[in-house]
């Protein structure tokens, strides 16, 4: 028996870190320090593509690539970057925004709505 559901957490990490609209977020592109981050997996960007210039982390390796100290790093996670994350609805890229705050990552902030409010709020889609 769980004492969490899922919902619990993506609540929880959605009342800890920054949440942008997707119009929001595609004003802070234009920003030299800012990077998008695609948390979904390979498989749904094989589906839809992506949001032009975004960078492609699995959820699942998230942690593992913004760890400096780990040989997967990917250094557009670090030098003080402001981090937009994204998912396909907004739950994927709560709790991922929340695992890289805890990290020390900061600023970070997720996207409302994911991938889909993104193409709606004018997002330019490339093939992945």
């Amino acid at each position: 028996m769980t004492t969490k559901s899922a919902k619990d957490l993506v609540a929880e990490a959605s009342r800890e870190v920054t949440t942008l609209s997707a119009e929001e977020a595609l004003a802070r592109l234009a920003r030299t320090d800012t990077v998008l981050i695609d948390v979904r997996e390979s498989e749904e960007l094989a589906k839809t593509g992506r949001i032009a210039g975004a960078v492609h982390v699995p959820r699942g390796v998230l942690e593992f690539q913004a760890d400096p100290a780990s040989p997967t790093h990917k250094a557009e996670l670090g030098g003080g970057r402001s981090l937009i994350l994204y998912c396909a609805s907004g739950n994927r890229s709560a709790l991922a925004a929340k695992a890289l705050q805890e990290m020390g990552l900061a600023p970070v902030a997720h996207v409302a709505g994911g991938f889909a409010a993104l193409e709606k709020a004018g997002g330019v889609v490339e093939p992945a």
